[in-house]
């Protein structure tokens, strides 16, 4: 028995006429007729109860039924599979993210997601989250990374909390040896980076009322952390960030603890593409083993 008697069969039972089912297969009413005649030879019992204008399933016609069309359901996904397949081999996929994702996270995703897809091509956008922000509603990329506070109006899923850090030169002096509180920074000059590079840490100082100098305005991370090793200032900077570098400063969790959310964003249109759909899916699956 093949798929196409199958589909024949399907038709005929949903026009319950020979001609009908004929013109929606694109074939003659005697060859639909000769291919139920030829299952029924092959099965070993009538399918149809023939009247002068209609037909009708016998008893073990409509046993049949379902399972033929459970059969042909399975066809119609393993065809979707195939397209899916074939679209998710080849292709380009833009990914925009800022620096932390880009040196962190970025690397070990593109190793994992070419070994499955080796024919789609990745290309990498690193910017600040201003900069990601506007490929993503440009259209520039398919996913984009941000922090949760820079989102805006975007859609977020959210996958990561980066504790936030007081990092200050060596010997500062703290009221407790393993953290700092954020009034003990009240007055301090502050290494701080540009707006659209870390607004967690801008809007953390902004809320919580205390007063900074800030002479210096970097756009890199390392830079901020030379400048407090070199005892410029103190700086607020997320736990990723701080340990990207081996500097010679003294690191402190931050109390209340103050978190850093990271996520990820990938508008409805970019994600018909099957190729961008697998990496999304891909970096909300692996989120957790970032933790």
């Amino acid at each position: 028995m093949t798929l196409f008697s199958y589909k024949v069969f399907i038709t005929s039972v949903e026009y319950m006429n020979f001609r009908k089912a004929a013109e929606k297969l694109g074939l003659t009413p005697s060859a639909v007729s000769h291919c139920i005649s030829n299952m029924e030879e092959e099965l070993g019992f009538p399918l149809f109860v023939r009247s002068k204008n209609r037909l009708s399933l016998t008893s073990n016609g409509e046993l049949l039924l379902p399972y033929v069309r459970q059969l042909l359901m399975k066809e119609d996904e393993i065809n979707s599979v195939v397209d899916d397949i074939k679209g998710v081999q080849r292709g380009t996929v833009k990914v925009g993210c800022f620096n932390t994702v880009c040196s962190r996270w970025m690397p070990q995703l593109v190793e994992e997601f070419h070994a499955l897809y080796p024919d789609v091509a990745i290309e990498i956008y690193q910017g600040t989250y201003g900069n990601v922000s506007d490929w993503l509603e440009n259209g520039e990329v398919d996913i984009g990374f941000l922090s949760a506070s820079s989102a805006g109006k975007i859609p977020i899923e959210l996958l990561y909390k980066d504790r936030l850090m007081a990092v200050v030169p060596k010997g500062f002096n703290t009221q407790k040896p393993e953290t700092i509180s954020i009034k003990e920074l009240d007055g301090q000059q502050f290494v701080q980076p540009m707006e659209n590079c870390d607004a967690d840490s801008i809007n953390l100082i902004s809320e919580s009322g205390i007063k900074t100098e800030s002479k210096c305005h970097v756009v890199d991370d390392l830079s901020v952390l030379r400048m407090v090793e070199s005892g410029f200032g103190v700086c607020i900077l997320p736990k990723l960030v701080v340990d990207c570098f081996n500097v010679n400063v003294d690191v402190y969790p931050l109390e209340p603890e103050t978190y850093r959310i990271i996520g990820v964003s990938c508008y409805e249109p970019s994600r018909n593409v099957p190729a961008v759909d697998r990496l999304y899916k891909m970096i909300v699956n692996k989120f957790s083993e970032f933790q």
